[in-house]
């Protein structure tokens, strides 16, 4: 849920993801699925995330980094060999989304189909194997 601080916006749940292409993964994050990169920061090793930060336009965000962000492995390291899964809510045309998650190299795992509590959506794999299932649907929780 997203809270409004002083006109400014508060995230209170951020999904991580780590990556071993974590470039890879924040261009298929852009131009495949539509989030907005808000920071980047390097890692230590060459072309490693430490830490980025992408919005999505339906509100939240997705903080991603990479294997090699610091010389000495940690317990994040171990979640890139270890695929997650997050749900995204779209404002608008899933079907238009569908298609350009393809077109980035997404892999279908859950074609477009209506369910019955009333969302519209799909489930695609990334990359490096972590899904992501958009749908209209926006939950039971209200703000």
């Amino acid at each position: 849920m997203n809270t409004t601080t002083e006109n400014k916006i508060v995230v209170g749940v951020w999904p991580t993801l780590v990556y071993h292409d974590g470039q890879a993964a924040l261009k298929f994050l852009t131009e495949g699925l539509g989030f907005t990169q808000v920071c980047l920061y390097p890692g230590e090793a060459e072309g490693s995330i430490a830490h980025s930060e992408l919005a999505w336009p339906a509100g939240g965000g997705v903080m991603v980094s990479s294997v090699g962000r610091q010389h000495v492995p940690d317990d994040f390291s171990w979640l890139a060999d270890h695929p997650q899964s997050v749900y995204l809510v779209v404002d608008g045309d899933p079907d238009a989304l569908l298609a350009r998650a393809i077109a980035a190299g997404a892999v279908v795992v859950r074609g477009l189909r209506d369910e019955d509590y009333g969302s519209r959506g799909f489930t695609v794999k990334d990359h490096e194997g972590n899904l992501w299932s958009i749908g209209t649907y926006r939950g039971e929780i209200v703000a």
